[in-house]
C-alpha cells in the first residue's frame, strides 16, 4: 500500500471507528492505530475485507494481550463475497454451476477467519445485521464431516442458525470476517 493510499485507509477506519463507539466503549483510536502501524500485514486484509464490502470496525480489545478485534460489521453481507460455497472440498464436489469460490478460501487469502456462530451472535448484540442476506459461519467438524455447513441471519428480530449442504451457494449468502491485530 503507497503511503498515501496507506493514510488514507486508516482515515476511513478512524472514522467508522468515531462513528461506532458503541461497538467499541473504552477504547481509543490511538492504540488502534498502533497495533495497525505494528502489524502492516493486519492492514493489508482490513483493507481486503473494506474493498469485498465488509466494513471492517474494531469490536473488541484482548487486554493481556493488547489485541484488537476487528468484525465485518456492514449492514449486510459483504457483496464482494457472495455467491459461494463452503469450503473447497464443496466446491470441487459440484460438477456444473460452480461458484466462483469459497467462503473458507476467500477468509484464507484474505488473512481472515469466517466468524464463529457464538462471534455471530455478538455482533449481533451491536447492532441488526444481515436483515435481507445470510452469512456462512465457521462449521463444527462434525456438520462438515457430514456434508453440512451452518450459516445465520437475522429476521423477526432474532438470530437465526440453519444448515445447508456445504456445496450450496445463493446470491444473498456470504460471509463475516473476524480479525485479530
Amino acid at each position: 500500500m503507497k503511503a498515501k493510499e496507506h493514510e488514507a485507509f486508516l482515515a476511513t477506519l478512524k472514522a467508522r471507528f468515531e462513528k461506532n463507539k458503541s461497538r467499541h466503549k473504552n477504547l481509543d483510536w490511538a492504540k488502534v492505530q498502533a497495533r495497525l502501524e505494528a502489524h502492516p500485514d493486519k492492514l493489508r486484509s482490513l483493507q481486503e475485507m473494506e474493498e469485498t464490502g465488509g466494513e471492517p470496525d474494531v469490536v473488541g480489545h484482548d487486554k493481556k494481550s493488547g489485541e484488537v478485534l476487528f468484525y465485518d460489521c456492514a449492514a449486510e453481507s459483504p457483496r464482494g463475497r457472495r455467491s459461494i460455497c463452503y469450503d473447497r472440498e464443496a466446491l470441487d464436489a459440484r460438477k456444473e454451476n460452480k461458484p466462483k469460490d469459497s467462503a473458507v478460501a476467500m477468509a484464507t487469502a484474505m488473512g481472515i477467519e469466517l466468524l464463529t456462530e457464538e462471534q455471530y451472535r455478538e455482533l449481533q448484540e451491536l447492532g441488526e445485521f444481515d436483515t435481507k442476506t445470510s452469512s456462512w459461519v465457521k462449521t463444527p467438524p462434525a456438520i462438515r464431516k457430514l456434508g453440512g455447513a451452518i450459516f445465520c441471519d437475522r429476521r423477526y428480530d432474532t438470530v437465526f442458525v440453519y444448515h445447508n449442504g456445504a456445496e450450496s451457494y445463493y446470491a444473498a449468502r456470504g460471509f463475516r470476517g473476524a480479525l485479530k491485530v
